[in-house]
């Protein structure tokens, strides 16, 4: 059987010898598959819009919101050392996100003492306007506030949407021409643009997961590299 990135199996120790070389992906793969808690997909998820961002952006506290078992904000320390530390916010952590960092910091000490983890509303909490603000696959309109917090601290930020609701998002009157889905990314697109921020729309691969757009913008002047 094909081993497929888009699988919701969790990596364990067995998977260990799939990531033999020593590739810095290859080296947080096996801090996960040591963890023994993940699945496989948002590895590669957090892998694909980790190193997206940092090849714009660089510095800042990195606030992770919905972050679940904060991967995606660990991953952009290991990848970029130029953030003082990271926030992970979720209204509900998940109790194994203690053994991935425990993990992570095995193999990169310099992450001891650098990640924050909160059980908190998206809502209450406050961004920074030197911050970068990600979120992997926030459900439905709570993409929507993640953007929200972002701009309101012009803060720099980046999302990997899912789960479009089509009732709750808006979808700027464009379902006559382009699916749901895409017609409410596009307005996200357009509402960042029209709040002064550069935008970037890519994309990760199709085979981490179909709902693969990534959002990313910066407010003028915000330091990106």
């Amino acid at each position: 059987m094909a081993f497929s990135h888009s699988s919701r199996g969790r990596l364990t120790g067995k998977d260990l010898g799939r990531f033999p070389g020593t590739t810095l992906f290859d080296r947080i793969a096996r801090a996960v598959c040591q963890a023994g808690c993940l699945p496989r997909k948002e590895l590669y998820e957090a892998w694909e819009v980790a190193r997206r961002v940092r090849r714009l952006f660089r510095g800042g506290r990195v606030v992770d919101l919905g972050g679940g078992h904060g991967l995606l904000a660990q991953v952009m320390l290991v990848l970029d050392d130029s953030s003082p530390g990271a926030l992970v916010v979720d209204r509900a952590l998940p109790a194994s996100s203690a053994r991935v960092h425990a993990a992570l910091v095995q193999s990169w000490p310099r992450l001891s003492g650098r990640i924050t983890f909160v059980e908190r509303a998206l809502d209450d909490v406050i961004v920074q306007s030197d911050d970068v603000v990600v979120s992997s696959h926030a459900c439905g309109r709570l993409t929507d506030v993640v953007l929200d917090r972002a701009v309101a601290a012009r803060a720099r930020v980046a999302v990997l949407p899912c789960c479009h609701d089509l009732e709750a998002c808006d979808v700027g009157g464009l379902t006559g021409w382009v699916e749901g889905p895409l017609a409410i990314d596009v307005m996200r697109a357009v509402r960042l643009e029209q709040q002064g921020y550069r935008i970037w729309t890519q994309s990760i691969p199709a085979a981490v997961t179909p709902k693969n757009r990534l959002l990313i913008g910066a407010p003028p002047r915000s330091g990106q590299a």
